[in-house]
């Protein structure tokens, strides 16, 4: 059972990153997935989720900028992120979650957590 990120790297404000993340050995359309970033030395925060019932939620600071999807066929969870910030700079991480009222985006309910990608956003 295993999630793997792929996507980041050094991009300049403005700029947009395509991060995938990967499942192997669960399917991922029986769950709801989220994204999830670490910047240094700050605590885990909620991205993006998309929830078993197709509700998505956003972050207040990635609304209008980032997008998640999933493409089931492919095992596969997708976040489409355009006009970078400098604050975006952190780990990413994708991760299935456990729904409970008002908390579609806590780190707590995460409970398979694939390993991260790095974005950097500098001029």
């Amino acid at each position: 059972v295993q999630l793997q990120a792929s996507g980041g790297g050094l991009v300049q404000p403005g700029g947009s990153l395509r991060l995938s993340c990967v499942a192997s050995g669960f399917t991922m359309g029986d769950y709801s997935i989220a994204w999830f970033r670490q910047a240094p030395g700050k605590e885990p925060e909620g991205v993006s989720s998309k929830i078993i019932t197709g509700d998505t939620y956003y972050a207040d600071s990635v609304k209008g900028r980032f997008i998640i999807s999933r493409d089931n066929a492919k095992n596969t969870v997708y976040l489409q992120m355009d006009n970078l910030k400098p604050e975006d700079t952190a780990v990413y991480y994708c991760a299935t979650m456990t729904v409970r009222p008002n908390r579609p985006l806590d780190p707590g309910l995460a409970f398979i957590r694939g390993q991260g990608t790095l974005v950097t956003v500098s001029s």
